[in-house]
Protein backbone atom coordinates (compact mmCIF):
# COMPACT_ATOMS: atom_id res chain seq x y z
CA UNK A 1 0.00 0.00 0.00
CA UNK A 2 1.44 3.30 -0.46
CA UNK A 3 -1.33 5.58 0.31
CA UNK A 4 -2.63 7.27 3.14
CA UNK A 5 -5.32 9.41 4.31
CA UNK A 6 -5.90 11.19 7.89
CA UNK A 7 -8.90 12.97 9.20
CA UNK A 8 -9.23 14.93 12.40
CA UNK A 9 -11.94 17.12 14.42
CA UNK A 10 -11.91 19.80 16.68
CA UNK A 11 -15.42 19.68 18.20
CA UNK A 12 -19.28 19.19 17.43
CA UNK A 13 -22.21 20.90 18.58
CA UNK A 14 -24.48 24.05 17.83
CA UNK A 15 -21.81 26.12 15.80
CA UNK A 16 -23.18 28.61 14.13
CA UNK A 17 -22.10 31.12 11.52
CA UNK A 18 -24.14 33.76 12.90
CA UNK A 19 -21.93 33.52 16.20
CA UNK A 20 -18.70 33.45 14.39
CA UNK A 21 -16.49 36.25 13.54
CA UNK A 22 -14.32 35.91 10.51
CA UNK A 23 -11.39 36.18 12.81
CA UNK A 24 -12.11 33.49 15.02
CA UNK A 25 -13.37 31.12 12.07
CA UNK A 26 -10.12 31.76 10.35
CA UNK A 27 -8.18 30.77 13.84
CA UNK A 28 -9.54 28.07 13.89
CA UNK A 29 -9.07 26.31 10.63
CA UNK A 30 -5.67 27.59 10.68
CA UNK A 31 -5.52 25.43 13.64
CA UNK A 32 -6.60 23.03 11.89
CA UNK A 33 -4.89 22.98 8.76
CA UNK A 34 -1.56 22.92 11.16
CA UNK A 35 -3.09 19.68 13.43
CA UNK A 36 -3.93 17.97 9.71
CA UNK A 37 -0.11 18.74 8.27
CA UNK A 38 1.49 17.76 11.38
CA UNK A 39 -0.12 14.40 11.16
CA UNK A 40 -0.22 13.93 7.26
CA UNK A 41 3.79 15.17 7.54
CA UNK A 42 4.70 11.79 8.91
CA UNK A 43 1.95 9.58 7.17
CA UNK A 44 3.79 11.21 3.19
CA UNK A 45 7.33 10.43 4.85
CA UNK A 46 6.48 6.51 5.48
CA UNK A 47 5.92 7.00 9.06
CA UNK A 48 3.07 5.65 11.43
CA UNK A 49 -0.51 6.26 11.58
CA UNK A 50 -0.03 6.18 15.70
CA UNK A 51 2.71 8.41 15.79
CA UNK A 52 0.46 10.66 13.24
CA UNK A 53 -2.35 10.66 14.82
CA UNK A 54 -0.37 11.60 17.91
CA UNK A 55 1.42 14.69 16.39
CA UNK A 56 -2.07 15.75 15.32
CA UNK A 57 -3.93 15.46 18.25
CA UNK A 58 -0.48 17.49 20.31
CA UNK A 59 -1.23 20.02 18.12
CA UNK A 60 -4.58 20.63 18.73
CA UNK A 61 -4.09 20.24 22.87
CA UNK A 62 -1.88 22.84 22.43
CA UNK A 63 -4.62 25.11 20.58
CA UNK A 64 -6.58 27.08 23.55
CA UNK A 65 -9.81 27.10 22.01
CA UNK A 66 -9.80 23.26 21.86
CA UNK A 67 -11.13 21.87 25.29
CA UNK A 68 -8.08 19.60 25.36
CA UNK A 69 -4.93 20.17 26.62
CA UNK A 70 -4.21 23.69 26.97
CA UNK A 71 -7.51 24.62 26.05
CA UNK A 72 -9.13 22.54 28.75
CA UNK A 73 -12.12 23.57 30.58
CA UNK A 74 -12.73 23.92 34.65
CA UNK A 75 -14.02 21.27 36.44
CA UNK A 76 -16.36 21.70 39.95
CA UNK A 77 -13.10 22.36 41.64
CA UNK A 78 -11.22 24.80 39.27
CA UNK A 79 -8.90 22.17 38.67
CA UNK A 80 -8.22 20.40 34.49
CA UNK A 81 -9.03 16.88 34.76
CA UNK A 82 -8.72 15.53 31.25
CA UNK A 83 -8.89 12.32 29.24
CA UNK A 84 -6.94 10.17 26.33
CA UNK A 85 -6.83 7.90 23.92
CA UNK A 86 -5.28 5.74 21.71
CA UNK A 87 -5.78 3.02 19.47
CA UNK A 88 -3.26 1.13 17.03
CA UNK A 89 -5.50 -1.27 14.33
CA UNK A 90 -2.15 -3.64 14.48
CA UNK A 91 -3.35 -5.83 17.20
CA UNK A 92 -5.79 -3.85 18.51
CA UNK A 93 -3.15 -2.09 20.77
CA UNK A 94 -4.30 0.57 23.47
CA UNK A 95 -3.32 3.13 25.95
CA UNK A 96 -5.87 5.58 27.76
CA UNK A 97 -6.14 7.98 30.71
CA UNK A 98 -8.67 9.55 32.83
CA UNK A 99 -8.96 12.01 35.08
CA UNK A 100 -5.18 13.62 35.08
CA UNK A 101 -3.93 16.86 35.21
CA UNK A 102 -1.18 19.20 34.74
CA UNK A 103 0.18 16.68 31.94
CA UNK A 104 0.89 19.23 28.77
CA UNK A 105 -0.63 16.76 26.22
CA UNK A 106 -2.44 13.54 27.44
CA UNK A 107 -2.63 12.00 24.41
CA UNK A 108 1.13 11.32 24.71
CA UNK A 109 0.60 10.04 28.08
CA UNK A 110 -2.14 7.75 26.40
CA UNK A 111 0.54 6.67 23.63
CA UNK A 112 3.37 5.88 26.29
CA UNK A 113 0.36 4.08 28.99
CA UNK A 114 0.40 1.67 25.69
CA UNK A 115 3.89 1.23 24.80
CA UNK A 116 5.38 0.99 28.19
CA UNK A 117 3.03 -0.07 30.57
CA UNK A 118 1.47 -3.35 29.89
CA UNK A 119 -2.39 -1.75 31.26
CA UNK A 120 -4.69 -0.17 28.91
CA UNK A 121 -6.61 2.81 31.35
CA UNK A 122 -5.10 4.89 33.83
CA UNK A 123 -6.61 7.10 36.10
CA UNK A 124 -5.74 9.78 38.04
CA UNK A 125 -2.84 10.31 40.13
CA UNK A 126 -1.33 6.92 39.20
CA UNK A 127 -1.43 7.98 35.61
CA UNK A 128 0.36 10.86 36.09
CA UNK A 129 2.83 9.43 38.23
CA UNK A 130 3.59 6.79 35.67
CA UNK A 131 3.94 10.08 32.99
CA UNK A 132 6.48 11.42 35.00
CA UNK A 133 8.33 8.17 35.41
CA UNK A 134 8.48 8.43 31.76
CA UNK A 135 9.65 11.88 31.94
CA UNK A 136 6.58 13.61 29.91
CA UNK A 137 6.00 17.53 30.34
CA UNK A 138 4.13 18.53 32.80
CA UNK A 139 2.63 22.12 33.15
CA UNK A 140 1.43 24.39 36.48
CA UNK A 141 -2.24 25.52 36.36
CA UNK A 142 -1.06 29.07 34.43
CA UNK A 143 -0.35 26.93 31.78
CA UNK A 144 -4.49 25.72 31.43
CA UNK A 145 -5.67 29.28 32.61
CA UNK A 146 -8.14 31.27 29.97
CA UNK A 147 -10.28 34.23 30.48
CA UNK A 148 -12.79 32.33 28.37
CA UNK A 149 -12.83 29.18 30.60
CA UNK A 150 -12.71 30.99 33.72
CA UNK A 151 -15.59 33.00 32.89
CA UNK A 152 -17.83 29.55 31.55
CA UNK A 153 -16.76 28.08 34.88
CA UNK A 154 -18.12 31.18 36.82
CA UNK A 155 -21.30 30.80 34.87
CA UNK A 156 -21.89 27.37 35.69
CA UNK A 157 -20.82 27.55 39.17
CA UNK A 158 -23.81 30.37 39.68
CA UNK A 159 -26.48 28.10 37.50
CA UNK A 160 -25.45 25.02 39.86
CA UNK A 161 -25.05 23.16 35.95
CA UNK A 162 -22.69 21.12 34.50
CA UNK A 163 -21.64 22.23 31.14
CA UNK A 164 -20.36 22.18 28.01
CA UNK A 165 -17.50 23.62 26.92
CA UNK A 166 -19.43 26.33 25.51
CA UNK A 167 -22.18 28.51 26.27
CA UNK A 168 -23.52 27.73 22.97
CA UNK A 169 -23.54 24.19 22.89
CA UNK A 170 -20.52 22.61 21.96
CA UNK A 171 -18.89 19.04 22.44
CA UNK A 172 -15.20 20.36 23.07
CA UNK A 173 -13.07 16.91 22.12
CA UNK A 174 -10.67 16.29 19.44
CA UNK A 175 -9.23 13.74 17.80
CA UNK A 176 -7.66 12.24 14.75
CA UNK A 177 -7.74 9.10 12.24
CA UNK A 178 -5.42 7.66 10.03
CA UNK A 179 -3.98 5.14 7.67
CA UNK A 180 -0.56 4.97 6.95
CA UNK A 181 1.25 3.44 3.92
CA UNK A 182 2.04 -0.18 5.25
CA UNK A 183 -2.02 -0.45 5.99
CA UNK A 184 -1.81 0.21 9.65
CA UNK A 185 -4.92 2.13 11.05
CA UNK A 186 -4.85 4.36 14.05
CA UNK A 187 -7.31 6.47 16.39
CA UNK A 188 -6.54 9.14 19.39
CA UNK A 189 -9.25 11.33 20.90
CA UNK A 190 -8.36 14.26 23.90
CA UNK A 191 -11.14 16.08 25.80
CA UNK A 192 -11.11 18.45 28.94
CA UNK A 193 -14.33 17.38 29.52
CA UNK A 194 -17.45 18.94 30.70
CA UNK A 195 -17.18 22.66 32.81
CA UNK A 196 -18.03 22.44 36.02
CA UNK A 197 -17.98 18.19 35.94
CA UNK A 198 -18.18 16.71 39.18
CA UNK A 199 -17.11 13.16 41.33
CA UNK A 200 -14.39 12.63 38.65
CA UNK A 201 -17.10 12.50 35.73
CA UNK A 202 -15.11 10.36 33.12
CA UNK A 203 -17.10 10.85 29.19
CA UNK A 204 -16.32 8.01 25.79
CA UNK A 205 -13.04 9.71 24.69
CA UNK A 206 -10.78 7.26 26.75
CA UNK A 207 -13.12 3.94 26.47
CA UNK A 208 -11.63 2.19 23.95
CA UNK A 209 -14.58 0.76 22.00
CA UNK A 210 -16.94 4.07 22.46
CA UNK A 211 -14.98 7.47 21.94
CA UNK A 212 -12.28 5.99 20.35
CA UNK A 213 -11.21 2.54 18.17
CA UNK A 214 -8.85 1.38 15.44
CA UNK A 215 -8.82 -2.24 14.02
CA UNK A 216 -7.00 -2.92 11.07
CA UNK A 217 -9.57 -5.29 9.37
CA UNK A 218 -12.31 -2.37 9.52
CA UNK A 219 -11.58 1.08 9.97
CA UNK A 220 -10.31 3.66 12.88
CA UNK A 221 -13.24 6.25 14.65
CA UNK A 222 -12.28 9.48 16.83
CA UNK A 223 -15.40 11.03 18.46
CA UNK A 224 -16.99 13.80 19.98
CA UNK A 225 -20.40 14.12 21.44
CA UNK A 226 -22.41 13.26 24.35
CA UNK A 227 -20.09 11.15 26.43
CA UNK A 228 -22.75 9.49 28.38
CA UNK A 229 -24.77 8.25 25.10
CA UNK A 230 -21.79 7.53 23.30
CA UNK A 231 -20.56 4.95 25.31
CA UNK A 232 -24.10 3.16 26.38
CA UNK A 233 -24.21 2.91 22.37
CA UNK A 234 -20.54 1.95 21.93
CA UNK A 235 -20.36 4.44 19.27
CA UNK A 236 -16.69 3.61 17.98
CA UNK A 237 -16.83 -0.22 18.33
CA UNK A 238 -20.14 -0.14 16.37
CA UNK A 239 -19.08 0.92 13.19
CA UNK A 240 -16.64 -1.14 13.36
CA UNK A 241 -19.12 -4.13 14.04
CA UNK A 242 -21.55 -3.25 11.09
CA UNK A 243 -18.26 -3.52 8.70
CA UNK A 244 -16.99 -6.67 9.59
CA UNK A 245 -20.00 -8.57 10.48
CA UNK A 246 -22.78 -7.19 8.27
CA UNK A 247 -20.20 -6.21 5.67
CA UNK A 248 -21.11 -2.45 5.31
CA UNK A 249 -19.70 0.23 3.85
CA UNK A 250 -17.65 2.78 6.31
CA UNK A 251 -20.22 5.54 5.01
CA UNK A 252 -23.00 3.17 5.58
CA UNK A 253 -21.72 2.02 8.99
CA UNK A 254 -21.28 5.29 10.05
CA UNK A 255 -24.54 7.00 8.99
CA UNK A 256 -26.79 4.01 10.81
CA UNK A 257 -24.98 4.71 13.98
CA UNK A 258 -24.55 8.66 13.73
CA UNK A 259 -27.77 9.52 11.94
CA UNK A 260 -30.02 6.81 13.59
CA UNK A 261 -29.23 4.95 16.38
CA UNK A 262 -27.43 7.89 18.08
CA UNK A 263 -30.59 10.59 17.01
CA UNK A 264 -32.62 7.96 18.27
CA UNK A 265 -31.54 8.28 22.34
CA UNK A 266 -30.72 12.17 21.72
CA UNK A 267 -27.00 11.13 21.01
CA UNK A 268 -25.70 14.46 19.38
CA UNK A 269 -22.28 14.74 17.97
CA UNK A 270 -19.99 13.36 15.35
CA UNK A 271 -16.71 11.38 14.55
CA UNK A 272 -13.90 11.23 11.66
CA UNK A 273 -13.51 8.02 10.90
CA UNK A 274 -10.87 6.23 7.76
CA UNK A 275 -11.40 2.56 6.54
CA UNK A 276 -8.45 0.00 5.74
CA UNK A 277 -8.53 1.55 1.96
CA UNK A 278 -8.19 4.88 3.18
CA UNK A 279 -12.11 5.97 2.74
CA UNK A 280 -12.60 8.77 5.09
CA UNK A 281 -15.96 10.04 6.65
CA UNK A 282 -16.80 13.21 8.66
CA UNK A 283 -20.34 11.96 9.95
CA UNK A 284 -22.57 14.96 12.35
CA UNK A 285 -26.16 15.28 13.73
CA UNK A 286 -25.19 18.50 15.38
CA UNK A 287 -25.21 21.82 13.61
CA UNK A 288 -21.46 21.88 12.69
CA UNK A 289 -18.16 19.72 13.08
CA UNK A 290 -14.39 21.22 13.62
CA UNK A 291 -13.12 19.05 10.80
CA UNK A 292 -10.37 18.33 8.46
CA UNK A 293 -8.54 15.57 6.26
CA UNK A 294 -6.46 14.59 3.63
CA UNK A 295 -7.55 11.36 1.46
CA UNK A 296 -5.48 8.92 -0.68
CA UNK A 297 -5.43 11.37 -3.87
CA UNK A 298 -3.95 14.11 -1.39
CA UNK A 299 -6.82 16.36 -1.50
CA UNK A 300 -7.24 18.86 1.50
CA UNK A 301 -10.79 19.79 3.19
CA UNK A 302 -11.49 21.90 5.97
CA UNK A 303 -15.04 22.83 7.39
CA UNK A 304 -16.91 24.00 10.50
CA UNK A 305 -20.81 23.92 9.23
CA UNK A 306 -23.15 21.99 7.44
Amino acid sequence: MNTCSIAIHGGAGTILRSTMTAELQQQYEQALLEALNAGHSILAAGGRSLDAVAAAVVSLEDFPLFNAGKGSVFNNTGKHEMDAAIMYGDGLQAGAVCGVSNIKNPVLLAKAVMEHSGHVLLSGKGAEDFGRAQQLPFEDDSYFYSEQRYAQWQQALKEDVVQLDHTVKKFGTVGAVALDKQGNLSAATSTGGLTNKKFGRVGDSPIPGAGTYANNDTCAISCTGVGELFIRSVVAYDISCLMEYRGLSLKEACDIVVQHKLVKIGGEGGLVAVDKDGNIAMPFNSEGMYRACRNTAGSTEISIYR
